[in-house]
């Protein structure tokens, strides 16, 4: 399979990492349509990492959960979406948002030696939210 960083990442021994969404996993009536391009990142990521293993390649992924960014200001601040706000808090363990830096630490795993047998997964971040 061809693909313009797939030689650069062959010479540099590196990488990659896509970011999916917990929404993958689960039906969201809200944004059917963001949950059907997340679960295809899931499903690129495994496609890839068969695909690369031959150039030393790994690919994985991240899911992120619930987390403080532009596209979920509106359902953390706006009083209309309460109800579906103390849903998602109700489920997750802590009872938090993520902050973006919370991903950093499965980022850095992935692309180090420690995960170098781990190739073509996706890695929930979502403080337990798809454990319950």
């Amino acid at each position: 399979m061809a693909s313009p960083f797939r030689p650069h990442l062959k010479a540099s021994n590196g990488c990659l990492i896509n970011i999916a969404s917990v929404h993958a996993y689960f039906g969201v009536s809200r944004s059917p349509g963001y949950s059907a391009a997340k679960t295809g990142v899931v499903s690129l990521t495994k496609s890839l990492a068969i695909a690369f293993v031959e150039d030393g390649i790994r690919v994985n992924a991240i899911a992120p959960g619930w987390i403080k960014t532009e596209m979920t200001r509106a359902l953390r601040e706006n009083s209309e979406f309460s109800e579906l706000r103390n849903k998602v808090l109700a489920r997750i363990p802590g009872g938090q948002w993520a902050d973006a830096e919370d991903l950093a630490g499965a980022a850095i795993f992935l692309a180090s030696a420690a995960s170098k047998f781990i190739n073509g997964v996706t890695i929930p971040v979502d403080g337990g939210y798809s454990a319950s």
